[in-house]
């Protein structure tokens, strides 16, 4: 695979602060997934091992009862291959935390989950799930053979548990992601598409649909080279920068935590290897959020960071715009 770091490295990304309390842990259990898919920018799959274990899942839960946190935002990977994922689960909600959990869906079938979609239902649990398009061919090249039809049947069961439905408390939210280089649709009329769609046909229902923009990093950032599209997916993103989005953009509230416990300004920069640093710190971890507040902390940038500021604007929960 190619990497896109030494591309992106040299930028003329506008600098920006953390101007407000980290209330949003993002804690990737783990890169071990079921799935391989195309705009994956983890570069997650079944030949991933590396996990998190249970001493860095304890002080996951330490930095909770420091009661800054208000959300647990749990990702992979499948998050839920993770052999600590209930134990974390558990002990935050115990904490009041909300807890949102980035599943694939597919992993929900997959032989030993058959009782996680009623665990994450009893502890109230917000799922954000992974449908790149509401169109079976396009699911399928983008993610796999047999994944839609697999979420589809997935997707009735969450919503035979209570969620998708306002009333039960139990949210449900999709995750489209662009086919290729482009950026994606508005996130209202996209919605509206899916709500038609996915309810005449298949009788789902869900929440809010969120658009995400794929990252020019890892298995999407390789690809683009490999099909020499790299540059013009570049400009694209570059010429479609709105000021705006700045405001909104997700590592001024969020702090990302990899397996092993060390800290980063969002997701996309963890895949990256560029850590969250300090003053007098080159590496910040875990433990250092006991103590630590990261108001005023410059946020590191890199000209992947143009993606989270075109057009609408994209982060993990959606258009900024």
């Amino acid at each position: 695979m190619r990497a896109t770091l030494p591309l992106l490295a040299v930028t003329d990304f506008p600098a920006i602060r953390r101007d407000r309390t980290a209330d949003t842990l993002q804690v990737n259990l783990g890169y071990t997934c079921n799935q391989s898919c195309v705009h994956c920018h983890v570069n997650a799959g079944p030949n991933r091992t590396e996990q998190m274990t249970r001493d860095t899942v304890e002080l996951v839960i330490d930095v909770l009862r420091t009661g800054r946190i208000r959300t647990l935002d749990v990702t992979g990977g499948a998050p839920e291959i993770n052999q600590h994922f209930r134990y974390l689960v558990e002990n935050a909600r115990k904490l009041d935390v909300d807890v949102m959990d980035r599943c694939n869906l597919t992993i929900l079938e997959e032989p030993g989950y058959e009782t996680m979609a009623q665990f994450l239902a009893d502890h109230q649990v917000q799922i954000v799930a992974s449908l790149p398009c509401y169109l079976e061919d396009n699911v399928d090249r983008q993610r796999g053979k047999g994944v839609f039809e697999t979420s589809i049947r997935v997707l009735q069961k969450l919503n035979a548990l209570g969620y998708g439905d306002s009333a039960a408390g139990l949210p449900l939210h999709l995750v489209y992601n662009p086919q290729g280089p482009s950026l994606p649709p508005s996130q209202a009329g996209l919605k509206a598409d899916y709500d038609k769609f996915l309810g005449e046909r298949f009788g789902i229902r869900f929440n809010q649909l969120l658009t995400i923009t794929n990252m020019p990093i890892q298995r999407f950032g390789s690809t683009l080279l490999s099909n020499g599209k790299f540059d013009s997916y570049m400009q694209l993103l570059r010429s479609a920068h709105q000021d705006a989005n700045l405001e909104n953009v997700m590592c001024r509230s969020l702090v990302s935590v990899d397996w092993q416990g060390y800290l980063y300004d969002c997701d996309f920069n963890q895949m990256l290897g560029l850590p969250l640093k300090q003053q007098g710190k080159a590496r910040m971890h875990l433990s250092d959020l006991l103590s630590n507040r990261l108001e005023g902390n410059p946020i590191m940038v890199a000209d992947h960071c143009w993606g989270c500021t075109a057009g609408a604007g994209s982060s993990c929960g959606g258009a900024l715009a």
